[in-house]
């Protein structure tokens, strides 16, 4: 990518701020936005990477603060959750 296209980029804030208001939601606050990431990170190093967005995804449906969210998660690691099966390609799909 040249210097030129990265000046364009918005930085990782702006893009959350300009995400948030097309959504018509407040962004995350300092902390949540840290609870946020510190989610993502213990649901990628506990199974995969692909566990990072949807953990934060499900804390939101289920209306879980971010904090809470992370501190159920680390709980499920520290408990040693054995490896469920989680959903296959094509479940659920109508």
């Amino acid at each position: 990518m040249t210097s030129a296209a990265s000046a364009e980029r918005p930085s990782g804030a702006e893009w959350i701020n300009q995400f948030a208001a097309k959504l018509g939601v407040r962004p995350p606050t300092e902390d949540e936005f840290t609870d946020l990431l510190a989610l993502a990170g213990v649901a990628a190093h506990a199974s995969e990477r692909i566990a990072a967005p949807v953990a934060c995804w499900l804390a939101a449906t289920a209306g879980v603060s971010p904090a809470d969210a992370r501190r159920i998660a680390v709980a499920m690691v520290e408990e040693g959750q054995p490896r469920g099966e989680g959903p296959r390609k094509g479940q659920g799909d109508t």
